[in-house]
């Protein structure tokens, strides 16, 4: 994660406290930069978060899933059996 402290200077241990704080705001995300500002007695922060991967999310078998890695072996046959319904021109 880059750091970047403006208008004045920090000690590495409040660097590590502001850095700590991040990543229990955001466990599950990849913090790509920490915006440290000083403003006298106050500190804004500022979070720039890695983006996310796209997944779709499909309706199969009546079930809104992203990815079928935890079927069973009947839920893929399932699957893989259905008949897509197309619209048809009148």
């Amino acid at each position: 994660m880059k750091v970047e402290v403006t208008n004045g200077t920090l000690e590495q241990r409040e660097i590590d406290a502001y850095i700590a704080h991040a990543c229990e705001k955001y466990p599950d995300r990849e913090i790509k930069t920490l915006g440290i500002d000083l403003d006298g007695d106050y500190v804004n922060l500022r979070y720039e978060l890695a983006a996310e991967p796209f997944q779709r999310i499909r309706r199969i078998t009546g079930y809104l899933v992203g990815d079928m890695r935890h079927w069973n072996n009947a839920k893929r046959a399932e699957e893989r059996d259905r008949v897509t319904h197309t619209k048809s021109s009148l």
